[in-house]
């Protein structure tokens, strides 16, 4: 008989289980509390993220959208083109709140036969929509500057320019290092990516400056040129967005955290080698997969002992993780396969 075991966050069992004498403080804990591998306090933790990212699109919302309403009544009266790039630009970054509040909202929803993990992953359905709306943006702004680069026409209420511009780099930079600041506390990589476009936005803002400048000194290219420099701005954001959300959809980890996740595993008493390990997001929160290696002689009892204190000892080590499967191999006496290399083999046959 193989000696298997699955264990999942997600399986309620109470005092009734019995565990081997090994990791004595976990096995009490789990004793003399009953509770469900998917916690009260993680899906709160779960939860609450949700609730923050819903506040900082939201708040970021506002912030940008009255920066772009104030710096497109500036655009009308001056018929600056670079401020035209960066209001476009601004304007596009404050409407990816919209994905990304639906993303969360459905997020939070339950899982269901049909979606067996639930819908986290429309986050990263929402950062590929941020990372063509980058796009959009880029591709306005430079036909604008082109534009108005072969066709010059001069800038009116430069001091006005000038101000808006400013304007602009305040509420990006403030929207930005609120966004990012968010995104890594709750995991949420299209956050992150959204955070890191309003940066971006905030030194093209600046740029609108020597624009402004150069137009005030008479020199009429200075405003497109300033607005092909934005557009650059924006393609290297695009570049780095793009990258943030690829590496998301591709089931990319920080090898850190796996590095983490197996040092805990191979603390945990009666664990006696780590085999294949997997972690991977959906939404913002993460998941993981292992297979440990345990005594060949251990009851079925023993080793969903040592799956327990596995699986605790990852909950604890690795952040924003919320669900965990473990399954126990026993060690093959020798001459014996390894049933693990043995099963995929059968499963291929």
């Amino acid at each position: 008989m193989n000696d298997r075991h699955h264990h999942e966050h997600g399986h309620d069992h109470g005092a009734h289980h019995h565990h081997s004498p090994s990791g004595t403080r976990h096995r009490l804990t789990h004793l003399l509390t009953p509770h469900s591998h998917e916690t009260a306090d993680k899906l709160d933790s779960a939860l609450e993220s949700s609730a923050r990212g819903m506040r900082a699109l939201w708040i970021s919302l506002a912030v940008l959208g009255a920066t772009a309403l104030a710096q497109a009544f500036v655009v009308a009266v001056s018929g600056s083109v670079a401020l035209l790039g960066d209001t476009v630009h601004n304007t596009a970054d404050a409407l990816t709140a919209v994905p990304l509040g639906i993303a969360f909202v459905l997020g939070r929803r339950a899982a269901t036969r049909r979606f067996t993990y639930g819908y986290g992953r429309a986050e990263d359905l929402a950062g590929i929509v941020i990372v063509l709306t980058i796009a959009a943006s880029a591709a306005f702004a430079g036909w604008a500057a082109m534009d108005r680069l072969l066709d010059p026409r001069p800038v009116h209420h430069v001091p006005a320019v000038a101000v808006a511009a400013l304007v602009g780099f305040a509420g990006n930079e403030w929207v930005a290092r609120y966004r990012i600041r968010v995104g890594r506390d709750i995991g949420s990589a299209a956050l992150v990516a959204d955070g890191l476009h309003a940066r971006t936005d905030g030194f093209t803002s600046l740029a609108v400056l020597l624009g402004a400048g150069g137009s005030a000194l008479g020199w009429q290219p200075a405003d497109p040129i300033v607005g092909l420099a934005i557009t650059v701005a924006i393609t290297l954001v695009l570049r780095d967005a793009a990258r943030e959300v690829f590496r998301r959809v591709m089931d990319a980890v920080d090898p850190a955290l796996v590095d983490r996740a197996e040092q805990a595993l191979r603390e945990v008493e009666g664990v006696r080698e780590v085999g294949e390990l997997r972690l991977r997001w959906i939404g913002h929160r993460l998941r993981a997969e292992v297979a440990v290696v345990v005594d060949g002689e251990a009851t079925v009892r023993q080793a969903h002992g040592i799956a327990v204190d596995a699986e605790h000892a990852l909950l604890h080590a690795v952040p924003r993780l919320t669900a965990a499967l473990v399954h126990a191999d026993p060690a093959p006496v020798p001459g014996e396969a390894d049933p693990h290399h043995a099963l995929a083999h059968h499963t291929v046959a």
